[in-house]
């Protein structure tokens, strides 16, 4: 197991967003405070859809609080990351991974990167952007992290539980319409 970091987040979508890629890939979700919002604001489980009952989730006041509770390998995505995320053989990583993703409008506070600085590393983008929408952020490293543990115990097809692997199936024995 995995964990996915927000560091201040400022946006409520983006954060359900989250909620519910962490959801989809089985990692807990820890949020630093202060957020840009009421963790039970309306758009947030909105974003959330229905999976927000199955969260796995803690609030911590501050950085030192979550620091104090979670030990750890500490990977900060940052723009100002001088290394690739997806060149961290992650399977070598002995201790729990925390993905730590700052706030939407200034990240996490340059004082903590600085102190980590070998810790830090980013997505490419062009010269064009100055970051990607945090959602889109996360569910990319996340993706990366679960492709390199070979997707762990998630389910490679459909699960029976939704429409299933062979949901398609049936619309092969389906007659074309006529003109």
């Amino acid at each position: 197991m995995f964990h996915i970091v927000l560091y201040e987040p400022e946006i409520p979508q983006n954060t359900g967003n989250i909620m519910r890629t962490c959801v989809a890939i089985g990692a807990k979700l820890h949020l630093i405070e202060p957020l840009g919002f009421k963790i039970d604001e309306a758009k947030l489980r909105r974003s959330a859809l229905d999976y927000y009952e199955h969260l796995d989730y803690t609030l911590y006041p501050n950085f030192d609080a979550f620091q104090k509770k979670n030990p750890g390998t500490y990977l900060f995505l940052t723009r100002y990351g001088k290394k690739n995320y997806a060149d961290i053989n992650y399977p070598t990583l002995s201790e729990p991974i925390y993905l730590i993703f700052g706030k939407e409008s200034t990240g996490v506070n340059r004082k903590l990167l600085a102190e980590n600085l070998e810790h830090c590393y980013r997505i490419p983008t062009t010269d064009k952007v100055r970051s990607l929408n945090l959602s889109n952020a996360v569910a990319i490293v996340a993706y990366e992290v679960l492709r390199q543990f070979n997707y762990y115990d998630l389910e490679r097809f459909e699960p029976e539980t939704l429409k299933g692997q062979n949901f398609l199936d049936q619309f092969l024995e389906e007659e074309e319409p006529t003109s």
